[in-house]
């Protein structure tokens, strides 16, 4: 058994987000008390309806940093250490926008599982900047700070993000993977929006069994023919209450939580459609 499914149990998890509102130092930070209420209501009804890890990210810190400040560090590993606290199951640590050395401290600290890094082998143009992924370091401070234990999960061609380097998403991810990813997340353009089919197939094709997750855009109607090409799923968005809003920057507000019949159905088309894919 590798590292992947050791982690979470099972060789096709469900990791669910939890998106913290708004954090200390941006507009609408309401405070961690409500922050952290929350986030253990959104916890709950992930894993009352089955999900196999969660997540923790800073997702409506905008406009996002490359590297975030002392005041998100503070907030999230407070909010992280009492979220382990209250489940069994394991959380991992994205720190927006690419902050592993952030991401890494605040799962060791409180002892979280995995990590996820939107840029690790890739060039990338975000609204926040460039971002040129270099796995050495990524792996040297995960050796400093006795942190190998915390399984990467690495983006190729991810989203929100114009491609400067000229890998293909083949290439890319067999770079990721030599240089001590996990698990491959690949991901459509944009938040809500699916990988793209041709895409998955290329990826699954170029790396044999090594896990990969889609990291947006799983839903009740697609997961069937998603899981032709992959492992498990990264989700939230869609398990949310209310409808999308195209003009907000993450489709759903801070205020939307995750929704239990939302939640539950997408579990049980997941998991069924997973045991014919096997």
């Amino acid at each position: 058994m590798d590292k992947f499914e050791k982690i979470f149990k099972t060789r096709n998890p469900i990791i669910g987000v939890l998106h913290f509102m708004p954090l200390l130092g941006y507009e609408g930070y309401p405070g961690i008390d409500k922050i952290l209420e929350n986030a253990l209501y959104d916890l709950q009804v992930l894993e009352q309806n089955g999900v196999d890890g969660v997540i923790v990210e800073n997702n409506y810190d905008v406009p996002h940093k490359i590297k975030v400040g002392p005041e998100t560090v503070a907030a999230m590993t407070l909010l992280t250490s009492e979220i382990i606290k209250r489940t069994r199951l394991p959380i991992g640590v994205s720190v927006l926008w690419n902050d592993y050395e952030a991401a890494l401290s605040i799962a060791k600290v409180c002892g979280g599982k995995f990590i996820r890094i939107p840029v690790f082998v890739d060039e990338v143009e975000t609204n926040y900047g460039q971002v040129l992924g270099s796995p050495k370091p990524v792996v040297s401070f995960q050796n400093k700070i006795d942190a190998k234990d915390i399984l990467l999960l690495t983006d190729i061609h991810v989203k929100h993000a114009k491609i400067l380097s000229k890998d293909s998403i083949e290439e890319s991810a067999k770079k990721a993977i030599e240089n001590g990813s996990g698990a491959l997340v690949v991901t459509g353009k944009w938040t809500a929006d699916a990988p793209n089919v041709d895409d998955l197939e290329k990826v699954r094709s170029s790396v044999g069994d090594f896990p990969i997750i889609v990291g947006s855009g799983a839903d009740q109607e697609n997961i069937k023919l998603l899981l032709e090409y992959v492992d498990g799923v990264i989700v939230s968005t869609s398990l949310k209450t209310g409808n999308n809003d195209q003009r907000l920057v993450n489709i759903k507000n801070y205020d939307q939580r995750i929704d239990a019949a939302k939640t539950r159905n997408f579990v049980d088309k997941f998991k069924i459609s997973a045991k014919k894919s096997t």
